[in-house]
């Protein structure tokens, strides 16, 4: 009888965020990232137009991701980036009820996730369950961190502070470095059905243009926590 497979023993996936610049989106697929991310938010220090997005996404080689990162934009708007950039996964990264989520992604035909800002402040409470429950339609459940504006600020929250057991896919976001991302990883992934990673102001030498360096950097951290998690998952748990 072949035995379950180990949830701990999964590949994490990666995406990087914020790209704006043709070198960065060629350094993330060199270094085997899975997604990449566009952000359409005007106010965004990483904006980037329709266009510009469609350019950048058509370097990007079979199954790699182009995402596209929207904050409150009307359906319309989100259906001609759609047009723009067809094979595109739907970033929901404002204050988008899930009506509004099923609305703008054609009625839930194209593929979406929502953003859960966590508060900083732990004395603030934030249903994580409750949240992914709400949003069952998504593909995965981006939890950042609740700063000013929309987008974690590259602050990271508590990661303790999720629950035991959320019944969704995972993304953590929010203040990941190369330096923290094992940790994030080995805490949050026994907490959901599968995790991923999204980074960007922690690969960056400025506001949107990406360092290879510590792109590099990053996606070694991250394979070498997944090495580590299926070698000797319980060991690494005790550690959190």
């Amino acid at each position: 009888m072949t035995a379950a497979p180990n949830p701990l023993s999964q590949r994490t996936r990666i995406k990087i965020c914020g790209l704006t610049r043709e070198q960065d989106v060629d350094c993330a697929v060199q270094a085997g990232v899975d997604a990449v991310g566009f952000v359409l938010y005007p106010n965004s220090p990483r904006f980037v137009s329709v266009v510009r997005a469609a350019e950048l996404a058509r370097r990007l080689p079979p199954f790699v991701t182009p995402v596209l990162l929207f904050v409150n934009e009307v359906p319309a708007q989100v259906a001609a980036a759609c047009d723009a950039v067809p094979a595109a996964l739907l970033q929901f990264h404002g204050d988008e009820t899930p009506e509004q989520c099923l609305a703008a992604s054609g009625g839930g035909r194209r593929p979406w996730m929502r953003a859960a800002r966590i508060p900083l402040d732990a004395a603030q409470p934030f249903d994580l369950v409750n949240f992914a429950l709400q949003h069952e339609r998504a593909q995965a459940i981006l939890v950042d961190s609740h700063v000013e504006g929309y987008g974690g600020g590259g602050k990271a929250f508590n990661w303790s502070r999720l629950p035991p057991s959320v019944n969704a896919h995972l993304v953590l976001s929010g203040g990941l470095t190369p330096a923290n991302v094992t940790d994030g990883i080995v805490q949050v992934r026994p907490r959901c059905k599968t995790l991923a990673v999204d980074v960007s102001s922690g690969v960056e030498s400025a506001k949107g243009v990406k360092d290879p360096d510590k792109i590099h950097q990053f996606v070694a951290a991250v394979r070498a926590a997944d090495a580590l998690l299926a070698r000797s998952p319980d060991a690494l748990l005790s550690t959190t």
